[in-house]
């Protein structure tokens, strides 16, 4: 469920805050952020934010395509390994030696 329109976009002022500190010629400095609700805004076009997954911070430059998204969308929280097993890596095998013959 999105929030509401008359609230206005959510975005942690803490977050603002830090990004007001900033220089112009420091936007390239690394922003860390556990807020992963808080959604882009045009103020925020690049600065480089550490958005947390969990377990580590995952590099977000943010650019104009990326305005109305939320920053947590940008930072994987699941590592995606494959589908398949053991028979996906047989059949993987058998591709790779028809190949190489």
């Amino acid at each position: 469920m999105s929030r509401s329109s008359k609230k206005g976009p959510y975005i942690d002022p803490k977050l603002l805050g830090k990004m007001a500190r900033l220089k112009a010629d420091e936007k390239n400095t690394v922003i860390k952020t556990w807020s992963r609700d808080s959604e882009i805004s045009p103020e925020m076009v690049g600065f480089v934010f550490g958005v947390h997954n969990g377990k580590d911070f995952i590099t977000v430059r943010v650019s104009e395509e990326m305005i109305g998204h939320r920053l947590g969308e940008f930072s994987l929280t699941r590592k995606f390994v494959r589908h398949g097993g053991k028979i996906q890596k047989e059949l993987e095998k058998k591709a790779e030696e028809t190949q190489k013959k």
